[in-house]
């Protein structure tokens, strides 16, 4: 029922930054926590971002400091901006919505993210 739109990914150079967007249709965007995702080549998904229906961000220790989750409720938007990318930073990147526990959305296509000299 709930759909994801992943954009903004690229081809960048260490050092340099992306912002990543996640469209959401199809439930009550404002309601839920908002997830960021990657899966490098040849690894699992992993989460690197949790933002709550009222603003609380975390996020995973490999990322902190360099990538901030953020929300446009009146968009149904996520973002993820990204900072000092790295070469490891290199995957595809997926957002999801939770309400509780529970995924309430299908996984989209991602966006890929590649960074290289």
């Amino acid at each position: 029922q709930v759909h994801f739109v992943e954009s903004g990914g690229g081809f960048v150079h260490p050092g340099e930054s992306l912002r990543l967007s996640c469209l959401v249709s199809g439930g009550t965007f404002g309601s839920y926590d908002l997830i960021w995702y990657r899966r490098p080549p040849g690894q699992q998904r992993v989460v690197l971002a949790t933002i709550s229906a009222d603003g609380n961000a975390i996020h995973a220790e490999s990322v902190k400091g360099r990538f901030t989750i953020s929300r446009d409720n009146a968009k149904s938007t996520a973002y993820l901006q990204m900072n000092s990318l790295k070469p490891e930073d290199t995957a595809a990147y997926y957002c999801n919505a939770r309400r509780g526990s529970i995924l309430v959305g299908s996984w989209g296509q991602g966006t890929q993210v590649t960074v290289s000299s």
